[in-house]
């Protein structure tokens, strides 16, 4: 399939799904415990953002075409676009958002911690946090730091280089 069929000749689904170069791949939708995750890192994300006007945090489903010519459309769990480069929004995202955010889901998991991960490596996102519900942890892959790790449980406060002054325990997510 290509990202012209994608966008153009399917219907509009609040299902996720996502398009691999070429293939089209929609997973079930994610378990309550998932959805319980995805919402905190969304209001803590947005909370932080929204008044200091440092851009928009969207949530999936949200297409996010990070190679039109190689059908690679994804859509994040949580997302976070930098108020100057706004202009990559036109009902769909048109390259890399700045921080991606993933809740870790049984039936995804092989693809979200390597597929994934390396796609937005390769397409600029700047950071990519990956929510774990098994262990209630959270992984940072900061790209913009020759791809530099940070973990985090429990008390742990988690830091984004991206987000400026963005602090919280690691359990904030998952409480």
């Amino acid at each position: 399939m290509t990202t012209n069929e994608y966008l153009d000749d399917t219907d509009e689904t609040n299902r996720p799904r996502l398009l691999a170069y070429g293939i089209l791949r929609e997973p079930p939708a994610p378990f309550f415990s998932h959805q319980v995750v995805v919402l905190k890192v969304a209001r803590i994300w947005t909370d932080h953002v929204e008044p200091r006007r440092l851009g928009t945090v969207a949530v999936a489903p949200v297409d996010v075409v990070l190679d039109r010519h190689r059908h690679l459309v994804v859509q994040p769990d949580v997302l976070f676009i930098a108020a100057e480069r706004l202009s990559i929004v036109e009902n769909q995202v048109w390259g890399a958002p700045d921080v991606v955010a993933e809740v870790m889901s049984p039936g995804t998991r092989s693809y979200d911690e390597d597929e994934r991960m390396e796609w937005y490596r390769e397409y600029g996102v700047r950071e990519y946090w990956r929510f774990d519900l098994t262990t209630e942890s959270v992984t940072i892959h900061d790209f913009t730091r020759a791809s530099a790790v940070r973990r985090a449980r429990g008390n742990t406060v988690v830091e984004s280089s991206v987000l400026p002054e963005l602090r919280a325990a690691a359990f904030t997510f998952f409480a």
